[in-house]
């Protein structure tokens, strides 16, 4: 294994000089990137290494999680973990788990797939706000397991990363906010009671979240900013949005973009790629997939009908 002082790689500073240090610690840059997303405190990095190969020892200031994908056969790879060194046989749906200021170095010798995830401390903090017990809960370790449930997050991530945005940033906060109550429900130091809620939203809460929705259908929204709106966590605001709504935030909201999107074709006043960036989607194609799957038709086809 290498011995040689971490590489710093911290995306929630300078983008540049994190890219920079990710660059110099893999044997090539990664073939996909979140890096032009609009998410809030958490990153996704995607490559596959045809060849045998080694990355520099690296440290980041916040958890990560290796997701091993599409890959052939076991990979063959060494790991040092915090100073520990293991071999392992990985196979498709194994992950590593490694926390914010561990050290991390692997060499494989046969091809693989990885999708990497770094979760911002802020999102573990927003998590620990709706525990019981918030003090001393920890991220350890883990060599390569298999994880079913962190490895299909990591796969929808990785999807709405390949489709440029095709869903919303609200659809990426959630899933950052179940990746961490899991991560602190089964890689923690000790295990938190998450509080249970179940009457939903006061409706003059739900109200004040619904018109803030509709006030800014143009713009890009997060899980945080609509908690903030009545003064709630954003996991908690969107156990209890589902539970008043039933529909998650992010499905909320493709549908009140969709329904703008259909008054305003009516209109007959802006073209489709018009309407399109109105109501907040990244570009035409994102409406036509969102209106056609909510009302049957294409924009093109309602704009036909008399």
């Amino acid at each position: 294994m290498l011995d040689e002082k971490p590489i710093l790689i911290d995306f929630s500073g300078d983008r540049k000089i994190a890219l920079a240090a990710m660059k110099q610690a893999l044997p090539q840059f990664p073939l996909l990137t979140s890096k032009n997303m609009d998410w809030d405190g958490v990153y996704l990095a995607y490559d596959h290494y045809h060849t045998p190969g080694a990355t520099q020892t690296v440290v980041t200031p916040y958890p990560c999680i290796l997701i091993f994908t599409e890959t052939p056969e076991q990979v063959i790879s060494q790991r040092n973990l915090a100073g520990k060194i293991q071999q392992e046989n990985i196979k498709v749906g194994d992950v590593v788990i490694i926390p914010a200021n561990v050290s991390h170095q692997v060499e494989w010798e046969t091809p693989g797939s990885w999708i990497m995830l770094g979760i911002e401390t802020k999102i573990f903090n927003r998590t620990l706000y709706e525990t019981v017990d918030p003090d001393n809960q920890e991220v350890i370790p883990h060599f390569a397991h298999s994880d079913p449930l962190v490895y299909q997050l990591g796969l929808k991530l990785k999807a709405e990363v390949e489709s440029g945005g095709l869903a919303s940033r609200l659809y990426a906060d959630a899933i950052a906010n179940l990746l961490s109550v899991h991560l602190l429900q089964n890689y923690a130091t000790s295990k938190p009671q998450i509080k249970n809620y179940s009457h939903g939203l006061p409706p003059y809460k739900l109200e004040q979240v619904i018109e803030y929705i509709n006030e800014h259908l143009g713009q890009s929204i997060g899980l945080t900013e609509l908690g903030q709106v009545i003064n709630m966590s954003p996991s908690y605001f969107s156990r209890l949005f589902k539970q008043s709504t039933g529909f998650s935030p992010h499905q909320y909201l493709i549908r009140c973009r969709v329904q703008r999107a259909r008054e305003l074709l009516k209109q007959r006043k802006l073209t489709i790629a018009e309407v399109a960036y109105e109501v907040g989607f990244a570009n035409q194609a994102h409406l036509n997939y969102h209106f056609k799957r909510l009302i049957g038709i294409t924009p093109k086809e309602m704009q036909l009908q008399k």
